[in-house]
């Protein structure tokens, strides 16, 4: 009787495991298949979010270039139209390529607004405050009236102080933008 029940009770298990073997191969398979969509998922994401990074850096570096060579521009017409009235040589023409660059480095400073980091956007503050202190200096001294303390020359030298404050202006876009910003006196 032993050999009979040990033979029923190997039977009972076989037959058990042939039933159960397809049901718990497909519950494993599943959870491997889970785990591998899972993992392919997050390297999704993760992809996703270093292309969106990529692209809000080529958006930052864009704007800066933009900003960067409308504020240049805007002081050298400035520079420009200083010099003309200082020679009484002022025109109708030279005050609207003033404005036209006058209004194209506000534009800049508009889209860099929405764009630009904290630390680079103090700093176009006071470029953009700088200038139009100067714009506003200038306009005074072709006028005739010009404030005490800011002749030409007070004028000129504001000018001319603010390419070391481009040089840290510029560094620091750049470290915004990761690149190295380069020695301070380049």
């Amino acid at each position: 009787m032993n050999n009979a029940l040990l033979a029923l009770a190997g039977a009972i298990v076989a037959v058990t495991g042939t039933l159960l073997a397809p049901i718990l191969s497909q519950r494993v398979l599943a959870r491997v298949q889970t785990e591998q969509f899972e993992r392919q998922q997050r390297a999704a994401d993760a992809q996703w979010v270093r292309e969106q990074r990529a692209a809000e850096v080529e958006k930052r570096r864009a704007c800066y270039v933009t900003a960067n060579s409308g504020y240049r521009r805007y002081r050298i017409e400035l520079m420009k139209y200083l010099w003309l009235v200082h020679k009484a040589e002022a025109t109708v023409s030279a005050r609207a390529d003033l404005e036209e660059t006058r209004h194209s480095m506000h534009t800049a400073f508009a889209e860099a607004q929405m764009v630009a980091s904290d630390p680079v956007l103090r700093e176009l503050d006071a470029m953009t405050g700088t200038l139009a202190g100067a714009y506003r200096r200038i306009l005074l001294l072709a006028e005739g009236n010009p404030q005490p303390g800011w002749s030409f020359e007070e004028i000129q030298a504001e000018l001319l102080r603010l390419g070391d404050r481009w040089k840290n202006m510029r560094g620091i876009m750049r470290a915004d933008l990761g690149v190295d910003p380069g020695p301070a006196g380049s």
